[in-house]
C-alpha cells in the first residue's frame, strides 16, 4: 500500500501546483528563497513547482508581446506602456510623462521588469519600443542616465540612439540636465531645440513633485496587487492543510515568511513622498486558519541543504553552547526574544507574558517581528542574535570592516555632548536560509523607537513637552550621522545613513537615558551599528 500512497500524494502535489500560474510559482519560490534558480531532489517540497519551470520562463519572454494603454486611462500626462506574454502573464512595463509644450516629449519616469524575467533582454525590448514610439510620434524622449559612463552597460542607451543632453543644450549654466538623456526622432533632427529643451528640463524640474508621488503611487498599487496575488497562491498551495487544520512546518514557514515581508513593506511607504495610501495595505487579512498558525521564521530542513557557515570571531564561536553550534537555528530561535518596549507594551495591553508563543496573525497586529532579535548571555556577558536574509551578510561585513577600523579613533567623539560609541558586528552565522548576527546588547534602543515611545506612552510624553526629547534624540542622532560621514573614506561603498542608531534607554523603566544640567540636556550616549 505504501507506493500507492505516495503515488497519490504527488498526484496530489501536481495537481496542486498545476492550479497555480507561472507568476504564482515563480513567487513562491521568491518567497522561499530568493535567487534560487534550480529544484533539487533535496528539497521535495518544492520539486513540483520548479518542474521544468525556468525553461516555461524563458518560453514566457520570448513569446511576450508590447501592449500600449489607451490615453483614455492615463491621468495627469501620465502614459503607461506594458510588456506581457501571449498566457497574459504581466512581465514588465513602462511609465512616461507627457508633456506637450514647448515641444512634445515624453519623460521616461521607469522601467520596470518582473524580478523573474529580469536578465533576459526584456528591458533592451521595451527601451526599443519606447524609441519607436517617439519616432511615431513625433516627439522627443527624456529619461534619467543612472549608469556611470564607466559602467559597460552605459552604451545601452547610446546603441539606441540616445545621447546626452549637452550635446543639443551645450553647457549652458542655467540648465538642470545633468544625467539626463535625450532621444530625437527623425523627424525634429533638423530643428535647433537648444532653447526649446531647455525649457523642457525645467518644466520637468517644476514637475519633480508630483512625478516622484505618480512613481510612489504606482509602485505602491503595484506591489500591494503583487502581495494579494501571493497570500491567493499561498491559499491554493497549501489548501488540503488548511482545510484538514493542519500546521506542516513548510506552510507555516511560508505564511511567516509572506507576513513579514507585508508588514516590512508597510512601515516603508509611510516615508514616500505623496503617498496617504497607509490603510490600503488593509486589503490583505488572513484568513483565520492563517492567522492562528505558530510562526516559523527558518526554513524546514525539507527545503534546506548544505553546511552551517560561519565567519567574524570564532572564539566567540568555539565559546558558544555546543547545542548552538550544531544546529544554530533551531537553537538560536528557541532564546528569548529581545525584551524592546514595543514588544513589552504589547505584551501587557493584550495580556500575555514573556513566554507566549507568537502567531502569525500577532505579527500582523504588532506591526514588526519581535523574534527577529534575541538575547543569549555567554561567560557572563549579555548579547544579542539579529536574524536577517542570508544575501544581506556581505553588507554585515561591510560594516563589521568599518565599524571595526573607527573603533579606536571614536573613542573620545561626541555628537554634540553626547559620547558616541561603534557596536560592530562580532560573528554570523549562515544556516536554515537565514543569516544570524552576534552583537554586544548596549544599554539603548534603536532611535526610531525611541520617539515611538515618547509619542505614544502618556508619561513619556508629558516629559517631552518639557524637555523637548524627541528634538534631543533627532539632532543626535543627525550629528552621529554627520560625523560617521567624516571618518568613512571615500572608497568604502556606504554611507552613514546605511548604520543604524542606538541611543541610551533604560529598557526596565522604559524611559531614556539622559544627562540633564542646568546648561543643556543630553543622552548619556549613542551608538553606531
Amino acid at each position: 500500500m505504501e507506493p500507492a500512497l505516495a503515488s497519490e500524494k504527488r498526484d496530489r502535489s501536481t495537481q496542486r501546483s498545476a492550479d497555480l500560474s507561472l507568476h504564482e510559482k515563480l513567487a513562491l519560490i521568491g518567497l522561499i528563497e530568493e535567487g534560487m534558480k534550480d529544484g533539487s531532489s533535496e528539497c521535495p517540497a518544492m520539486a513540483d513547482l520548479f518542474d521544468n519551470l525556468w525553461d516555461l520562463v524563458n518560453r514566457t519572454v520570448s513569446g511576450s508581446r508590447i501592449d500600449r494603454l489607451s490615453p483614455e486611462v492615463s491621468r495627469n500626462g501620465f502614459r503607461v506602456i506594458e510588456i506581457n506574454a501571449e498566457s497574459g502573464e504581466n512581465l514588465g512595463m513602462l511609465n512616461m510623462l507627457y508633456l506637450n509644450k514647448p515641444i512634445p516629449c515624453y519623460y521616461l519616469v521607469y522601467v520596470e521588469v518582473a524580478p523573474p524575467f529580469r536578465k533576459r533582454g526584456l528591458g533592451n525590448r521595451i527601451i526599443e519600443h519606447f524609441r519607436a514610439f517617439l519616432a511615431e510620434k513625433g516627439a522627443i524622449g527624456i529619461l534619467d542616465n543612472i549608469i556611470p559612463p564607466e559602467d559597460p552597460t552605459y552604451t545601452i542607451y547610446l546603441k539606441q540612439a540616445w545621447e546626452p543632453i549637452e550635446s543639443l543644450t551645450g553647457s549652458n549654466p542655467g540648465h538642470v540636465g545633468d544625467g539626463y538623456m535625450i532621444y530625437v526622432p527623425p523627424r525634429l533632427q533638423n530643428r535647433n531645440l537648444s532653447e526649446s529643451i531647455i525649457k523642457l528640463l525645467h518644466h520637468l524640474k517644476r514637475r519633480r513633485a508630483s512625478i516622484e508621488m505618480r512613481d510612489n503611487e504606482i509602485m505602491v498599487r503595484r506591489t500591494i496587487t503583487e502581495f494579494k496575488e501571493l497570500y491567493d497562491a499561498l491559499l491554493v498551495y497549501f489548501k488540503d492543510a488548511i482545510e484538514k487544520k493542519e500546521a506542516p512546518p513548510i506552510m507555516r514557514f511560508m505564511f511567516t515568511r509572506f507576513v513579514t515581508k507585508l508588514i516590512s513593506f508597510r512601515r516603508r511607504i509611510g516615508d514616500l513622498l505623496g503617498y496617504t495610501g497607509g490603510e490600503s495595505i488593509e486589503q490583505i487579512t488572513l484568513a483565520p486558519e492563517v492567522a492562528g498558525l505558530p510562526m516559523k521564521s527558518y526554513a524546514p530542513r525539507e527545503i534546506t541543504h548544505g553546511e552551517v557557515l560561519v565567519s567574524g570571531d570564532l572564539e566567540i564561536w568555539a565559546r558558544l553552547p555546543k547545542e548552538l553550534r550544531e544546529a544554530p537555528a533551531r537553537v538560536i530561535e528557541r532564546l528569548p526574544n529581545y525584551r524592546r518596549p514595543s514588544l513589552l507594551n504589547w505584551l501587557k495591553t493584550s495580556g500575555r507574558d514573556t513566554d507566549y508563543r507568537l502567531t502569525i496573525g500577532d505579527l500582523m497586529d504588532l506591526g514588526f517581528d519581535p523574534t527577529r532579535l534575541k538575547e543569549i548571555t555567554i561567560d557572563g556577558k549579555n548579547f544579542i542574535f539579529e536574524r536577517m536574509q542570508a544575501r544581506q551578510t556581505q553588507e554585515v561585513e561591510k560594516k563589521r570592516f568599518i565599524l571595526e577600523r573607527l573603533a579606536p579613533s571614536m573613542t573620545g567623539q561626541r555628537a554634540g555632548s553626547t559620547p558616541v560609541k561603534v557596536n560592530p558586528p562580532l560573528l554570523t552565522i549562515r544556516d536554515r536560509g537565514n543569516a544570524y548576527v552576534l552583537r554586544h546588547k548596549v544599554a539603548g534602543i534603536h532611535w526610531e523607537e525611541a520617539l515611538e515611545q515618547i509619542q505614544t506612552v502618556p508619561g513619556l510624553r508629558s516629559v517631552n513637552r518639557t524637555l523637548s526629547i524627541d528634538r534631543i534624540i533627532t539632532v543626535s542622532v543627525q550629528r552621529a550621522q554627520d560625523l560617521l560621514g567624516s571618518m568613512i573614506a571615500d572608497a568604502e561603498s556606504l554611507g552613514p545613513d546605511a548604520f543604524a542608531y542606538f541611543v541610551s534607554w533604560d529598557i526596565e523603566k522604559n524611559r531614556p537615558g539622559l544627562i540633564v544640567d542646568f546648561q543643556a540636556s543630553y543622552l548619556e550616549s549613542i551608538w553606531i551599528a
